[in-house]
This record gives C-alpha cells, sequence and structure tokens, in this order.
C-alpha cells in the first residue's frame, strides 16, 4: 500500500498588519479562505488584521506531528519565522 499525501499541514499567515499567525489544518485554502472571509470560523486574531495570505505550508504526518511543529514555530522568534518563510 502506498504512502498516502500528508493529510495535515502547519502553515504561516501574513496578515495585513505584517503580523504573522501560525495554525494547523487538512486544507490549507479552505482555512485561508476561512481566515478571510468568516467571522465565524476564521481565528479572532486574524478576524481584524485582514486580508491574511499564506505564506508558509509544511506537510506532517498527522495531527500530532501537526500540533507539535505549530508549537515549535511559535515558540520562534519573528526573525527566525522571517528566515524560515523565506522573505
Amino acid at each position: 500500500m502506498s504512502e498516502a499525501s500528508p493529510s495535515w499541514y502547519v502553515y504561516i499567515l501574513r496578515c495585513v498588519d505584517s503580523s504573522l499567525y501560525t495554525g494547523v489544518t487538512t486544507d490549507t485554502e479552505r482555512r485561508v479562505k476561512e481566515h478571510n472571509q468568516s467571522d465565524r470560523l476564521g481565528a479572532k486574531y486574524t478576524r481584524y488584521r485582514r486580508p491574511v495570505s499564506l505564506v508558509y505550508r509544511e506537510p506532517c504526518k498527522n495531527r500530532s506531528a501537526a500540533c507539535k511543529r505549530e508549537a515549535e514555530i511559535k515558540k520562534l522568534s519573528r526573525q527566525t519565522k522571517i528566515k524560515l518563510i523565506g522573505t
């Protein structure tokens, strides 16, 4: 049986105020749309910093791995995050 493509991702969004938001999802396209358009589904943090754009996405094996990686990224300094996303 071949290994399926990763089902979980950790992602970083750049907000209109240049701040960075990190999260996990199974569908980055849908999640970015939720952050930009939904007052119910998007994170409270991004709701007031729209529009947001996807600047980084990293595949993970499962939800647990994605959440662990998200926690690691959130602990990084802004400067280190900017190096990670390559801008």
